[in-house]
């Protein structure tokens, strides 16, 4: 979801130019995945059932589209409810949120014992960035995505800016992550049952715009942030608040898209990483990705060549 400006609601939802207006139909890929990892080994966290089919449509303001999960039938089910928006307010700030609950991992490692799958561990997500640029961000990612031509001319534009991000994070199990094979890999600190943090930070980024030969347009952001994180640990019989609250998190987003005629081709892939210590020589990352590939097709008259 993406506007430019929220002063004037008519301007902003109601656009009567059919022209403006395309259907498309679309396949995504939605993951979020954890790792704990010491100085040698690492368990990982991963859900199945991450790609969905779709379809939905597109203006100069705004894209809603809906999927459909899908779900292989020879895999443990993954039970889901995955939101993820982005926006532009009053053309220099730029807002992200998401809400992630997922049920049912698949337990993988680097130290060659069989993967598990866990219906028992849960894991919730919730965030919020924020950037304010430093000069208006000259472009509208609803027209990249939605394939409608920009309004100014500029073949490349680049801007900075500074903002802040907030986040809860949460992921538990009815026992221990580790299985009895895999936890003796770990220290007893490492034999994890719960985890919750709530963090705030500061964040800086890059925002970028290209319009390159044979009617391709391409984007690419870069925010790196640092932050605190007030964290509490879970084991087996006992529980703690690691020493050490930073956290820090990169998020980078790429984007290309193709226009011919009266169809467009529009590709994402958008990574959110966070990264904190839980102590006693052990990591947390937390990972949060997306990908999207729409082909769209636009309404109203006919362009002649």
């Amino acid at each position: 979801m993406n506007a430019q400006d929220f002063n004037d609601l008519d301007s902003l939802f109601v656009d009567r130019d059919l022209d403006n207006y395309s259907i498309r139909i679309f396949t995504n890929f939605k993951v979020n995945k954890f790792s704990i990892k010491d100085d040698d080994d690492k368990a990982k966290f991963v859900p199945n059932n991450r790609y969905g089919l779709g379809l939905g449509f597109a203006n100069r303001k705004i894209i809603v589209d809906v999927a459909v999960n899908i779900k292989n039938p020879n895999k443990n089910k993954t039970s889901r409810f995955d939101l993820q928006g982005s926006t532009i307010i009053k053309d220099q700030n730029y807002v992200k949120l998401y809400t992630q609950v997922y049920k049912g991992f698949n337990a993988k490692n680097n130290f060659d014992e069989p993967t598990e799958f866990r219906d028992d561990i849960r894991s919730v997500s919730i965030g919020l960035n924020f950037l304010h640029t430093f000069t208006p961000i000259e472009f509208s990612y609803s027209l990249l995505k939605a394939g409608l031509p920009e309004k100014n001319d500029r073949t490349i534009f680049v801007t900075g800016g500074v903002g802040v991000f907030a986040g809860f994070d949460y992921f538990s199990s009815d026992s221990s992550l580790l299985s009895e094979t895999t936890q003796l890999y770990f220290n007893e600190e490492g034999n994890i049952k719960r985890y919750q943090s709530v963090s705030l930070g500061a964040m800086g980024g890059v925002m970028s715009y290209f319009k390159l030969p044979y009617g391709i347009t391409a984007t690419l952001n870069f925010m790196p942030g640092i932050g605190f994180a007030a964290k509490k640990v879970t084991i087996t019989d006992d529980q703690y608040y690691p020493s050490n609250p930073m956290l820090y998190k990169l998020d980078f987003l790429l984007g290309l898209n193709y226009n011919f005629d009266r169809f467009y081709v529009s590709l994402t892939y958008n990574n959110d990483l966070n990264s904190t210590q839980l102590g006693h020589g052990n990591s947390y990352l937390l990972n949060l990705t997306k990908a999207k590939l729409a082909l769209g097709y636009k309404l109203g008259r006919a362009k002649k060549q």
